[in-house]
C-alpha cells in the first residue's frame, strides 16, 4: 500500500467525501492483517509490519487502549492514512448518571473532523477520538432514526457484511472487533483490556443477546458522507460537513440478530426465533450457519479439538491477568468494604486486576462448548448429512481428542506457599464455576482450588465470606453486573436459591453418549 505524501507525516488531509466499498474492503484488510499478526497491545500492533503505515508514524507512537476505544483506534486512524471523513459521537445521554443501564443511550453530539484549508492534526484528533469514547458510547438503540444517529448499524448475518472490521457489543462493557470469518461461519474477534493487552477469540454466546435499546451484538460503522465540501484544486475537500446515513438507507440493515427471522410482534430477544433452512437452532448457531451460507459441515473431531484450543487460548490470557495481580500482591490486601457498582467495569486495582469478564467469557465458552458438542452427537445418531466422520467408533476417537486436547493446554500456578500446581484444560472445565474473579483473594481460590489444594490459602475468615457469598456471581447465567454490595448484603442475596448452572462436562457428555453406531462410516472428512 503506497501512502500519498500528503498523509506520510502528522497532517491529516482529506481527499476522498465518502467511505467507498474499496475503502471498506481496505479496512477490512487492513483489520485482518494485524488480527492475523498475534501483536499484543495497540502499541504493538501499530508498530507491527502488519500495519502498512507504521513507518508514517514519528508522531505517534505510544498509545494504549481497552475494549472500547481499540475499534475506534483503528477505524479512525485508517481514515487519516487514507484521507477519508470521519466524525463520531461525542455525547450521549442515558438514564440518570449511570452510562451502562438497562434503557440505552441517546447520542446527543457528533464531532467531526473537517479540514479548514491547513490540514487536521491527524495523532491529535485520533487521540481524541480515544479519550472520548467508552464502551457506553456503543450502548444505543439500533433502531433509532432520528436526531443524532449512532456510529454504528444493525447489517444482516450473511457472508461478506460480517467481516474484519464489523464490531461486537457486549452491553455488559466490552468491545471486539472482528479480524476474520473462516469458511465454516466462525468470527474471530480481537478485543482489548485495561491492562492494554489484545487478546483474540470466536465469537458466541459469551456476548450475550441483546435488546434492541442496548445495541449489543454484531455492529457496522454508519456510512458517513462529507457534504458541501469544496475542492482547493490540490485534491483536498475543504470545509463542508459530514451526514450520516439512515437506516432506511442502509442495503444491509437488519433487526434479525435481536428478533429472529420469524414473526416477533413484541421485538424481544427471549421471544425471537431463528430458522435456517427449514431448521430452528439458537442464535449463535444461526449466527455461523447463516456466514457460511449455509454450507457448514460438522466434523466432530475438528469441532472438537478447534473448541478447545479456542478455550485454552482464553484461559492463557486469563492466567496472565491473574499473574499479575499476584504479582503486585493485591490479595496480600484488604478487601474493600463493598463489590464495585458495576463488576464489568470498574477502577483502580479491581479494574487493573480483577477479571469478571474474562471469567464470564470462559463460563460461557466452556457452556457453548458443551451444548455445540451435545447437538453435533445428536446429529450424528440422527445420521445428519453435515455430520463428516469417517470412524466407526466416534466414542472412542472423541474421548482420545479430548483427552490429548487437555493435556496439550497445560499451566502451573504456584501456590500461595510456592508450590507448583499443574492444572490442564478438563480440570478448568470441573472447576470453572469455582474460580475466583476477585483480586483481593488468594492464588488458590482464583483457580477454583478445593479440598487440600487450598490448604495454603490466606484469605482469613472475612475473605472467605467474601468468596462464598460471590458464588451467585461465579454461576450466573446472565451477567447481573450491578453489583455495588457490601458483605452482609450480598450473603442475603447468596441465601436465595438459584438455578444450577449450564452443565459444562463435556467428557462425561462424550462418555455417555448413544453408543449408535452406523452401518457404514459417513462420508470423509473434508480435511
Amino acid at each position: 500500500m503506497i501512502l500519498s505524501a500528503a498523509h506520510a507525516g502528522g497532517t491529516w488531509r482529506i481527499t476522498k467525501d465518502h467511505w467507498s466499498a474499496a475503502d471498506e474492503a481496505g479496512f477490512s484488510r487492513f483489520v485482518a492483517a494485524i488480527g492475523a499478526s498475534n501483536c499484543s497491545s495497540s502499541e504493538s500492533c501499530l508498530r507491527d509490519p502488519a500495519n502498512p503505515f507504521r513507518a508514517t508514524d514519528q508522531k505517534f507512537l505510544d498509545i494504549d487502549t481497552d475494549c472500547a476505544k481499540w475499534p475506534y483506534l483503528l477505524r479512525a486512524y485508517y481514515a487519516w492514512k487514507n484521507g477519508l471523513p470521519f466524525s463520531f459521537v461525542d455525547g450521549y445521554a442515558g438514564s440518570g448518571d449511570d452510562k451502562h443501564n438497562t434503557t440505552g443511550n441517546r447520542p446527543t453530539s457528533r464531532r467531526a473532523f473537517i479540514d479548514r484549508g491547513e490540514g487536521i492534526n491527524g495523532p491529535a484528533a485520533v487521540r481524541e477520538v480515544i479519550e472520548t469514547v467508552n464502551s457506553a458510547t456503543y450502548r444505543s438503540d439500533v433502531t433509532q432514526t432520528t436526531g443524532v444517529l449512532p456510529d454504528f448499524y444493525a447489517p444482516a448475518i450473511q457472508p461478506g457484511t460480517i467481516r474484519p472490521g464489523t464490531v461486537i457489543y457486549d452491553t455488559n462493557a466490552h468491545v471486539g472487533i472482528v479480524y476474520k470469518v473462516d469458511e465454516d461461519g466462525r468470527i474471530y474477534y480481537m478485543d482489548a483490556h485495561p491492562d492494554f493487552t489484545i487478546t483474540r477469540s470466536v465469537y458466541g454466546a459469551q456476548f450475550g443477546q441483546s435488546p434492541l435499546k442496548l445495541g449489543g451484538g454484531l455492529k457496522n460503522w454508519r456510512p458517513q458522507v462529507l457534504k458541501g465540501a469544496k475542492d482547493d484544486g490540490e485534491g483536498y475537500l475543504i470545509g463542508g460537513r459530514i451526514v450520516l446515513t439512515g437506516n432506511d438507507e442502509i442495503e444491509d440493515f437488519s433487526l434479525v440478530q435481536y428478533v429472529g427471522t420469524e414473526p416477533n410482534p413484541s421485538q424481544s430477544p427471549k421471544k425471537a426465533r431463528f430458522v435456517y433452512d427449514d431448521e430452528e437452532m439458537g442464535l449463535y448457531t444461526y449466527v455461523r450457519t447463516a456466514m457460511s451460507g449455509g454450507k457448514t459441515e460438522f466434523n466432530p473431531l475438528h469441532e472438537l479439538r478447534v473448541s478447545m484450543r479456542n478455550l485454552c487460548r482464553d484461559l492463557k490470557d486469563r492466567a496472565n491477568t491473574v499473574n499479575l495481580a499476584i504479582s503486585e500482591h493485591i490479595q496480600d490486601k484488604p478487601h474493600p468494604s463493598s463489590l464495585p457498582e458495576n463488576l464489568f467495569d470498574a477502577w483502580g486495582d479491581w479494574e487493573n486486576y480483577a477479571t469478571p469478564a474474562r471469567d464470564a467469557r470462559l463460563r460461557e465458552g466452556f457452556a457453548q462448548f458443551y451444548s455445540h458438542m451435545a447437538r453435533i452427537i445428536d446429529l450424528w445418531v440422527k445420521r445428519d448429512p453435515r455430520i463428516a466422520y469417517e470412524g466407526t467408533d466416534l466414542r472412542a476417537d472423541l474421548l482420545a481428542a479430548y483427552d490429548t486436547q487437555s493435556q496439550a493446554c497445560d499451566l502451573t500456578y504456584l501456590s500461595t506457599d510456592k508450590r507448583p500446581v499443574p492444572l490442564h484444560l478438563g480440570d478448568i472445565e470441573a472447576r470453572v464455576y469455582a474460580m475466583s474473579y476477585d483480586p483481593y483473594d488468594c492464588i488458590e481460590l482464583r483457580w477454583g482450588a478445593q479440598g487440600a489444594e487450598r490448604d495454603g490459602c490466606t484469605n482469613g475468615e472475612k475473605k472467605m465470606r467474601w468468596y462464598a457469598a460471590q458464588q451467585r456471581f461465579r454461576q450466573m447465567q446472565s451477567r447481573d453486573f450491578f453489583a455495588g454490595y457490601e458483605l452482609e448484603d450480598l450473603e442475603r442475596k447468596a441465601a436465595k436459591p438459584m438455578p444450577p448452572p449450564p452443565p459444562v462436562d463435556v467428557r462425561a457428555l462424550i462418555a455417555n453418549m448413544s453408543y449408535q453406531v452406523p452401518l457404514e462410516p459417513m462420508r470423509p472428512v473434508g480435511r
